[in-house]
């Protein structure tokens, strides 16, 4: 297990990448990649809890002010794993070979948790979904990790 200052130096590592100007303060636009950076997942809505703002250029953080941050999203028990999403997927992985609808993927992206749009979801299907078979059906681990890695 990692101690806390190997977890502090990973977060100001993380941090750094985000910090645009060398000046080791972030836009709070950039928290959610900060933190997914340091493979969390939190949602849109525990950012925004979090104070993360949609525009850029609106407020900024120092490390200090990110450190409880961190700490305080990773100890949210909220947030999925690749192993939770898989076991949600595999609800809908009816011949149990690892594969499901295409269409059936999409829909759950409209309309379950936080809702993507149209063009959000044709954009995370272009990026991260393997070609459907035949059938209209595709191997869904392979996307999940692309989608997991780009979160």
């Amino acid at each position: 297990m990692p101690g806390i200052l190997q977890v502090q130096n990973k977060a100001e590592f993380a941090f750094s990448i985000y910090d645009a100007d060398g000046t080791m303060v972030v836009d709070y636009a950039d928290l959610g990649n900060v933190l997914r950076a340091l493979n969390l997942n939190p949602t849109n809505a525990t950012i925004e809890k979090l104070g993360g703002t949609k525009k850029k250029g609106e407020k900024t953080m120092k490390l200090d002010e990110f450190l409880p941050i961190y700490s305080q999203c990773k100890k949210d028990k909220e947030q999925g794993c690749y192993e939770d999403f898989i076991e949600c997927l595999k609800l809908y992985d009816k011949q149990e070979n690892g594969t499901m609808l295409g269409a059936e993927l999409s829909h759950i992206l409209l309309a379950l948790g936080e809702k993507l749009n149209d063009a959000e979801v044709e954009e995370v299907l272009k990026d991260c979904l393997d070609p459907e078979d035949e059938d209209g059906f595709i191997p869904y681990a392979p996307f999940l990790k692309k989608m997991m890695v780009l979160l």
